[in-house]
């Protein structure tokens, strides 16, 4: 079980975290992240910026991320601060960086910036369906290439809209999905990666958040590529 989240940057009324994968959000009490972080503030581990008393303090995320993606997340614990951030947020007014490693190789790939533009519903699809079914709205994923190996890729990618599993989505559409993928990804590819390379984990990581449209703007960044990610690319021999 996890004790301690690595706490990226604090402001007024909050804080970026680095969240592991596989914890989920909320909704798991005593193990999730807001209840691993409610723990560390009781205990002194981390210092708020606050005029909120201590005992009237409730964590919040300001947006979400998945259980099996890891990196940054804001939190909130200022009714104020959280309606601000959640508004931004809203407004699409945040910039989100990604890193994922997905299946394959890409070809021209020198100072290239990729577009991902398949249409996709705002609730999640399936490995069948990745864009969904029903109505479809415009989805917008752009990317580069950061270094392939023989088989896989690592991508640094911008998301410019924000739907549901936007990047899994578009990743499996492009024939390029995203490594142990339990809802997108095949079960076979799954099985492999974990019995021949030991790997475990979805390829996905949130890099960093942005606000810039603030009197005092939000620049929150991860402490970069997971381990287990690198670490799969080094093993299957980058192309240099």
């Amino acid at each position: 079980m996890i004790n301690n989240i690595n706490i990226l940057q604090t402001g007024d009324g909050w804080l970026g975290i680095e969240k592991p994968c596989g914890v989920s959000v909320h909704n798991d009490p005593g193990k999730d992240v807001i209840s691993i972080v409610a723990k560390m503030i009781e205990n002194g581990q981390i210092n708020l910026l606050t005029d909120v008393k201590q005992d009237k303090i409730r964590i919040q995320p300001v947006h979400r991320l998945d259980k099996s993606t890891s990196g940054v997340l804001l939190l909130a614990y200022n009714p104020d601060t959280i309606k601000e951030l959640s508004n931004y947020f809203f407004k699409g007014l945040v910039q989100k960086q990604y890193f994922a490693l997905v299946h394959g190789n890409f070809e021209d790939t020198e100072n290239k910036l990729f577009t991902w533009e398949y249409p996709l519903t705002k609730e999640a699809g399936g490995r069948n369906n990745p864009a969904g079914n029903g109505k479809k709205v415009a989805a917008k994923t752009c990317f580069k290439i950061i270094k392939q190996s023989s088989h896989y890729s690592l991508l640094e990618i911008q998301l410019i809209t924000g739907r549901k599993h936007q990047i899994r989505r578009h990743a499996k559409l492009d024939g390029h999905p995203v490594l142990s993928d339990k809802r997108y990804g095949s079960k076979k590819s799954i099985q492999y990666l974990s019995d021949n390379l030991g790997y475990d984990r979805l390829g996905l990581h949130a890099h960093s958040i942005v606000i810039q449209d603030k009197e005092s703007p939000i620049s929150i960044f991860s402490q970069g590529i997971p381990e287990k990610m690198n670490d799969l690319l080094t093993q299957d021999k980058i192309i240099e």
